[in-house]
């Protein structure tokens, strides 16, 4: 076979998965054997993911590309067709690096790891799947499958109130996978024809109120996943009882899902209704920056302060999404993928330190920073990365979904103004927040009760190894941003003239400036 038609896409998505059908039948009595296997399988799917997109996938190009389509249930017109391009590339690339680092952050697991690595295999290609199907049926199948590990992860290996945030993620969830289902059968019985291939729906001609109703059950169902404000309250409680590389899952990964979608369908898939919703998601975006910023500086439970800030730096993508501008789309999904490796790493560094003080409140925390000298370290810097410093990831997406708002002419000046003033303000109370919370932890004087009953070891080989490979892609996109950027750049500037293009004002604009240069010129 032709390796330019060899199918990448399929085969990174089934290798893990059949890979973790064979975890079974491994003997194995303490777990190294599984763990080993699992890494392994990880490090080969990540490094097909990598050669695929190096040796087929070209840049300049903004369609889909490593195309696979085959019939699947020719009666229900369900084919089994993967794609990928500037929007789903890098968070393909994403899913891997971070399995695979979320597969080693599991080193020390012992209950159940047969099963435990399972579910991460099985994950680690729905989640691919996600990214790369084109076909809606097709995405709401893996969209669902993908949570099953999910639930199971947080109900066996959680905390006290695992069973509590495992259901309410599964209610949720499941809940607003609904409204894709309803929304992605309207869109494909729509017409003369009957499709269900994204690229086929994107070309039918909707009626603009059935537009609305459509990018409305879209909107609720991805608002779930980002998280958007009021439907978020899923999200402290599944982080508040998850493991490290759980944590690393949902917060590097999951999160990423509703923004992705949000993209595709609601914004790529109907345009026309996106030109008047917009405004609703940067208010939204707003929301979620300043309400989870303000609520993350009230906790005094460690993970729920980091997952808070989670949901208020995923307010720049909303932002991002509805600014109308190449810029700030290219921010929001700078922004994704930056903040997949910041709040990845920060929930590590979580998972860490409470496995060496077997607390999250920070009231018992105090002065570890001597006996942890690494750990602070590692911490203080993705912190410095989470709060936007020059010089990280985190400063430039951030930048440019401001910028790219600030110079959108969708928007009148007004609107504008008070928008790029909260969001500054969301900005400020980040710093604020996360250094408060490294100065509860690692300042100050040393908690007695606690140095005594815990032995406060510093950061192991393998700890320093997991943030190190997390901070190198955070500092470099920070330095050199077109290292990422040029991944997406076409893609994101073909559909930002497809969205500008379905704002009247604009569309009058443009109008009005060719009449204007056609005219004759007066006196001539």
């Amino acid at each position: 076979m032709n390796i330019a038609n060899f199918p990448w896409l399929t085969t990174i998505i089934l290798f893990p998965i059949a890979a973790s059908l064979l975890l079974p039948i491994i003997p194995d009595k303490d777990g190294k054997t599984v763990r080993w296997y699992s890494l392994i399988v990880g490090l080969i799917d990540f490094a097909l993911i990598v050669y695929a997109f190096y040796t087929g996938y070209d840049f300049s190009n903004p369609d889909l590309q490593l195309v696979e389509s085959y019939p699947w249930v020719p009666q229900l017109g369900l084919n089994w067709s993967l794609g990928a391009d500037g929007l789903s590339m890098p968070l393909i690339l994403l899913t891997g690096f971070i399995t695979t680092l979320a597969i080693l952050a599991a080193w020390p697991v012992t209950l159940k790891p047969k099963l435990f690595f399972f579910l991460i295999l099985a994950m680690y290609g729905g989640q691919i799947a996600v990214f790369a199907v084109q076909d809606m049926l097709l995405f709401f199948l893996v969209w669902e499958l993908e949570l099953v590990p999910i639930y199971f992860l947080l109900s066996i290996w959680g905390g006290k109130k695992r069973q509590y945030a495992a259901t309410k993620f599964i209610l949720y969830t499941a809940g607003g996978s609904l409204f894709i289902l309803l929304s992605s059968l309207t869109m494909g019985f729509y017409g003369d024809t009957v499709t269900f291939d994204m690229r086929s729906l994107a070309l039918k001609d909707y009626a603009l109120n059935l537009q609305l109703l459509l990018y409305a059950g879209f909107l609720i169902a991805y608002a779930v996943k980002l998280p958007i404000i009021p439907l978020h309250t899923w999200l402290p409680d599944a982080h508040g009882e998850a493991t490290a590389p759980v944590h690393m899952l949902l917060a590097g990964i999951l999160l990423k899902m509703g923004g992705y979608a949000l993209i595709r369908m609601n914004a790529q898939m109907l345009p026309d209704a996106h030109a008047y919703v917009a405004p609703a998601l940067v208010v939204l975006g707003v929301v979620n920056i300043i309400y989870a910023a303000l609520t993350s500086f009230a906790q005094r439970n460690l993970k729920r302060k980091i997952a808070y800030s989670s949901i208020s730096h995923m307010g720049f993508v909303l932002i991002g999404i509805a600014s109308f501008t190449d810029l700030g789309l290219s921010g929001a999904v700078l922004q994704m993928v930056s903040h997949g490796l910041i709040g990845a790493s920060l929930f590590f560094l979580v998972g860490a330190t409470y496995d060496r003080t077997h607390t999250l409140m920070l009231d018992e925390m105090g002065g570890v920073g001597k006996r942890m000298r690494k750990i602070f370290a590692m911490f203080t810097t993705c912190s410095m990365a989470s709060l936007a410093l020059p010089g990280m990831s985190g400063f430039v997406a951030e930048l440019m979904v401001f910028v790219g708002f600030a110079t959108s002419d969708a928007y009148n000046p007004t609107f504008k103004v008070i928008v790029i003033f909260l969001m500054a303000v969301g900005v400020i109370l980040t710093p604020i927040y996360l250094l408060s919370m490294l100065r509860e932890i690692f300042y100050g004087q040393e908690n007695e009760e606690l140095v005594s009953h815990q032995a406060l070891i510093d950061a192991e080989p393998r700890e320093v190894f997991i943030i190190a490979c997390l901070l190198i892609p955070i500092i470099g996109i920070g330095f050199y941003p077109k290292l990422l950027t040029q991944m997406y750049d076409a893609t994101t500037v073909q559909l930002t003239a497809r969205l500008r293009d379905s704002v009247p004002t604009l569309t009058a604009g443009k109008a009005l400036e060719t009449v204007s240069l056609n005219a004759p010129i007066i006196g001539n």
